[in-house]
């Protein structure tokens, strides 16, 4: 705000956000030789006034005082002129990587941005490029030169996949590593009453987070504010088993406010941050039993969310005519800017095409691209035609596609990536073979059921956003982990196939469900197993039939390391400096710290009830709830009810 005074942190928080996120790193780097296998550090210095006006312009028209390109051998430096490649690599022979690509402008014009700083110190701020198959909003490595400062970088975990990029890795996390996880220890535990299954978001270091008994909670070691979201908002509880209303998914944090996705019915309301007070609330579908399940992404004040539904545990002949949406919303009033559907419109209308809803974790936004990524579950029901066709291919037991029963418009188990300012579908890509699903199929011979419904194939996350180099060709990719137990890479630019692999088994259960995570060397992911079929563990070779964990090679797919979990595993992992955490749905609540690079189990803490939820880290610290016997997982007979929130911090 061009009026607003703000202190040293929040005026370097505010640099961060809207101009080094901003602008693309001046280039891309591939490999001259076969033998060079890491890019070369590269350092963006950037040194800020004492005091005034800090004005951020679009590169286009900006003057950039000092920009330095520095590494161990040489550096360079503009004086407010962009290099090209030929005028680059004069200065770039760092320890033979040459650059690929250069880009030269900021995406789309912004008005000018205004901090005023109040202290009367000079801000330093470094961007570390540490790896040039990292690249993404999530490569910049930011430290400030007072230790205080560097603490505002660490406090931050915005959504379900912690960033644009939905990676679920915590690169500024310099405490937690595999030298240190020895010393991480319980530093509190919060009691809430009720199971949580969400990701608890953090912001300066104040953790959000709902609880199945329908709160919404904010603390910071101690309570600082709770709502009761029935009360708050005065609707009805949410119905299929859960007779409050609730939140279950990772709030989001939006500057001043906290954005919420209540399950059922579809309805999204913004709090303010600092007391919980209701803002505004947008109803995305009116049906009880449509949910939202996803945590969504912020961006440019604008908010994407996916909307979805349990429609499908409605008896047979009250199945189906939901149809799952992606949506914009204004981020300050909740206006809905616009809504882009999975399959066509089937009229309200049973015996059409219904289902493909989005599922989990956080679309993921390009910001250079202009686009946002989406990942969306199986068909519900499907017309009768389709269903005649399929009965006379019903054996397919791998992922084909397209599926040439269906149209090109029928999005379900796909993977797409829309314009951020139409919603228009630049590409889709389905992946799933054929798959419709409902409750009636859990019935052995049910007639209601659909013909030859093959292994779950649903997307339960949205993709993930690395750029990797296969055959050493740089490509921007993302990357998504679907129940089927397959990976998939797709081109960014055409959602064509750069690689895939089976991670693990699939099941109804999963594969891979709620959320993978991503350094950009290596995926990571879940794998559920719930059918207990064997599979071989890499390296080693043993078959195990439980559930396990899973690390694959990023650039080819290929799998570095699996390790069994006793149980199954239906949570998100998440990643911090070589560290992967992890939890366990056995009934005594097992997390797990795990060597990124071997797999190898570091170190564990039983919770005492079944965690069925993901980590978030900060500064040290990992926070993480356990519980989950609640709605629909009430009919697992082994899994079991919790009731707090958890603190492990490094001691």
């Amino acid at each position: 705000s061009p009026t607003t005074t703000h202190s040293i942190s929040q005026a370097t928080e505010f640099i961060r956000e809207a101009v080094v996120e901003s602008f693309v790193p001046l280039s891309y780097w591939r490999p001259s030789t076969e033998k060079t296998k890491t890019p070369p550090p590269v350092q963006l210095h950037i040194s800020l006034p004492s005091s005034g006006s800090i004005k951020a312009l679009p590169l286009s028209s900006c003057r950039v005082p000092t920009i330095s390109l520095r590494s161990t051998q040489r550096s360079v430096t503009g004086e407010n002129e962009v290099l090209s490649p030929a005028q680059l690599s004069k200065h770039s022979k760092y320890e033979g990587w040459v650059p690929q690509r250069v880009f030269p402008v900021y995406r789309r014009p912004t008005p000018p941005l205004h901090v005023k700083v109040s202290d009367s110190e000079e801000i330093g701020v470094d961007l570390i490029i540490s790896s040039a198959t990292t690249f993404g909003l999530t490569d910049f490595e930011m430290k400030t030169r007072k230790k205080t400062k560097a603490n505002n970088f660490n406090s931050k975990w915005y959504n379900h996949g912690g960033d644009l990029t939905n990676s679920r890795y915590a690169k500024r996390e310099l405490l937690i590593n595999p030298r240190t996880i020895q010393k991480l220890k319980l530093k509190w535990k919060f009691f809430t009453g009720k199971d949580i299954s969400a990701t608890p978001a953090i912001a300066n270091g104040v953790v959000y987070f709902p609880a199945w008994n329908g709160f919404l909670e904010c603390l910071h070691g101690a309570l600082i504010w709770k709502q009761n979201l029935r009360a708050l908002t005065g609707l009805p509880a949410a119905g299929n088993f859960v007779n409050v209303t609730v939140a279950r998914a990772t709030p989001t944090v939006a500057g001043d406010l906290l954005i919420v996705g209540l399950y059922g019915p579809a309805v999204v309301i913004a709090v303010t941050r600092s007391t919980g007070n209701l803002v505004w609330t947008t109803q995305l579908d009116a049906r009880n039993i449509s949910v939202i399940t996803a945590s969504g992404t912020v961006y440019m004040g604008e908010f994407y969310v996916g909307v979805s539904s349990i429609e499908n545990t409605l008896p047979a002949n009250q199945c189906c005519t939901f149809r799952g949406s992606l949506v914009k919303l204004d981020v300050q009033t909740g206006q809905l800017l616009w809504r882009t559907y999975t399959l066509p419109d089937n009229g309200g209308k049973l015996g059409g095409y219904a289902g493909a809803s989005i599922w989990g974790s956080s679309p993921s936004i390009d910001i250079f691209r202009g686009l946002v990524y989406a990942a969306t579950g199986q068909l519900y029901t499907a017309p009768p035609a389709v269903l005649q066709c399929q009965a006379k291919q019903n054996n397919q037991t791998t992922p084909v596609g397209p599926n040439e029963c269906i149209g090109p418009d029928i999005h379900y188990d796909s993977i797409l990536a829309l314009d951020l300012n139409s919603g228009e579908i630049r590409w889709a890509r389905q992946l799933g073979g054929y798959d419709v699903f409902q409750f009636a199929c859990l019935i052995p011979n049910n007639p209601d059921c659909p013909p030859g419904p093959n292994l779950d194939a649903d997307f339960g996350e949205a993709p993930m956003m690395l750029t990797i180099f296969p055959k050493g060709k740089l490509r921007d990719v993302v990357v998504a982990v679907q129940k089927s137990g397959f990976a998939w890479a797709l081109d960014r630019d055409t959602g064509d196939v750069v690689w895939f692999n089976l991670a693990g088994p699939g099941s109804l259960e999963g594969g891979g469900i709620w959320g993978a995570a991503t350094d950009g060397k290596r995926v990571y992911t879940n794998i559920v197993n719930a059918n207990r079929l064997p599979f071989k563990l890499a390296p080693t070779n043993q078959t195990t039939n439980v559930g396990i964990w899973t690390a694959l090679d990023a650039n080819t797919g290929d799998i570095l390391w699996s390790t069994a979990n006793p149980n199954s595993s239906q949570g998100p992992v998440t990643l911090t400096n070589g560290v992967l955490f992890t939890g366990s749905v056995a009934p005594t609540g097992p997390i797990y710290a795990m060597d990124a690079t071997t797999g190898t189990i570091l170190w564990s803490y039983d919770t005492g009830a079944t965690v069925y939820g993901g980590a978030s880290a900060s500064y040290g610290c990992i926070y993480i709830g356990h519980g989950f016997k609640v709605g629909l997982s009430r009919f697992h007979p082994t899994w079991t009810s919790g009731d707090s929130l958890f603190a492990f911090c490094i001691a």
